[in-house]
């Protein structure tokens, strides 16, 4: 069954003062125990998210959905010069959405959706244990080893070549003008390019493995990969779901045929194309972790 919704836009305030938009959607009654958070892909407006987070809440979910610093409406006038990190996005700004959400519901379990970057950043929150379920949705590691030939030298050729190299230029990534989503903050985009040159990915500036808070989700994580996906493939989605240690993670790697679709690739869980092949089961399994989050069952 399913409710109606209605939506309301707040900011929240993340460190060093910068301010996050984000938009809570409410379903109209019942309401579920648990609300769900959705992280964004690296460069993705909230508002992609949209429909999905709308047939979330009309199932009972409160949601809420977000842009990073320097994307979307939490992009100031100019993104030149502004503080902005990977690891500002994970250690900050979700640490303040997710400190944030459990004012406004206190108690709940809170059930997090990574798209891609979304998912990756969640082992860099101090709070992180917060969390009670992850869906993971092609997360990966970035580095270009795991792409197949040919493609894997267009990947090195952005991460040692084209992204330094603009980024230098422009002051900031000019993603949009390449078709790549938004533009991306030099910090963001240098750190990014970094990490995806080294095999271990997700490293500090002197290049160990950067894994401050991924042991402390111990939740449940049920990640989906695909597998005409040419920016997640199978052996990236599987390092990074390695570098969650203490969690209970099944992966469910999926041939979009198999399902009866056409495709689905990087983006496509998130358009109603997957509504019945995959969202109808997806909150099925975010319903039935947030009872079990209620009940104090792992």
């Amino acid at each position: 069954m399913t409710f109606g919704m209605r939506t309301e836009e707040v900011e929240v305030r993340s460190g060093g003062g910068f301010s996050l938009a984000t938009t809570l959607h409410h379903p109209e009654a019942p309401e579920e125990e648990a609300v769900v958070l959705v992280n964004a892909g690296t460069g993705i407006r909230r508002g992609f998210y949209g429909r999905f987070a709308a047939y979330l809440a009309s199932s009972g979910f409160p949601v809420v959905t977000w842009d990073y610093r320097g994307i979307g409406d939490s992009r100031p006038d100019s993104i030149r010069g502004l503080r902005a990190s990977m690891q500002d996005w994970g250690r900050e700004d979700l640490e303040s959405v997710l400190l944030w959400l459990g004012e406004r519901h206190p108690g709940r379990p809170i059930l997090v959706v990574g798209h891609s970057a979304g998912g990756q950043i969640l082992g860099l929150a101090p709070s992180a244990s917060r969390i009670s379920a992850v869906l993971a949705v092609a997360a990966q590691s970035g580095w270009y080893g795991h792409w197949p030939v040919p493609r894997r030298y267009l990947m090195a050729g952005l991460w040692w070549g084209l992204m330094p190299a603009a980024t230098a230029l422009c002051g900031y990534f000019p993603s949009r003008a390449l078709g790549l989503g938004e533009d991306l903050p030099k910090g963001v985009a240098l750190e990014w390019a970094r990490w995806c040159r080294n095999p271990q990915y997700m490293v500090d500036a002197n290049g160990a493995p950067l894994r401050p808070h991924f042991a402390d989700l111990r939740a449940p994580v049920l990640a989906f990969s695909f597998a005409d996906d040419p920016f997640a493939p199978r052996a990236a989605v599987e390092q990074l779901l390695s570098f969650y240690t203490e969690a209970n993670v099944t992966h469910r790697h999926v041939v979009p045929a198999e399902i009866g679709l056409r495709g689905i690739g990087h983006f496509g869980f998130f358009r109603e194309t997957c509504r019945e092949a995959l969202w109808k089961e997806c909150v099925d399994w975010l319903r039935r972790r947030g009872a079990a989050a209620e009940r104090g069952v792992a």
